[in-house]
């Protein structure tokens, strides 16, 4: 049974041929609100994309250009972080590993990922991309994290212990 995802652009196999389809999806505002719980961020402002799709024999290739406004959490400080995000994710898929691998004629590529259901959900590859692409501990420009007892002098926390070693 096929997963249910918040960003769901299901495309089936059969809509998919050796010439290149080329589709534009965005994120509307309860699938952001959906996004930005999964992956931990403040607000999702924005997730769109330009999915070009192709297929050769048996494998099926995604190449998408993804654009993304995120606010994330400081890490040091808990301020909201805007960030924009933009990258080309490549990907190519197969009916089956095994498939796959007996018909792959070029030993330096990436396994392909493996089809479920007899679609794609380029929705979900987009959503995945953004998730390996964001800063896992952002942190405001300038932003320090401050250690207890740095930089406090004699009044840290070693001072006591300082005091006891010279006696009174």
């Amino acid at each position: 049974m096929a997963q249910v995802t918040e960003f769901a652009r299901p495309v089936l196999l059969d809509q998919i041929t050796e010439r290149e389809r080329v589709m534009e999806i965005s994120a509307g505002e309860a699938e952001r609100r959906a996004l930005a719980e999964r992956f931990g961020l403040a607000d999702l402002k924005r997730l769109e994309a330009t999915v070009r799709l192709s297929r050769s024999g048996v494998f099926y290739r995604i190449e998408a250009d993804w654009q993304a406004d995120v606010v994330q959490t400081c890490v040091v400080t808990l301020e909201p972080i805007e960030n924009r995000l933009s990258e080309r994710l490549v990907e190519r898929y197969a009916p089956t590993h095994q498939e796959a691998t007996e018909l792959d004629l070029d030993p330096e590529a990436e396994d392909p990922e493996e089809i479920e259901g007899g679609a794609i959900d380029v929705g979900e590859a987009v959503a995945q991309a953004l998730s390996l692409a964001l800063d896992p501990y952002p942190r405001k420009p300038g932003a320090k994290l401050k250690i207890s007892g740095e930089n406090e002098g004699e009044e840290g926390p070693f001072a006591a212990l300082s005091k006891l070693k010279k006696g009174p």
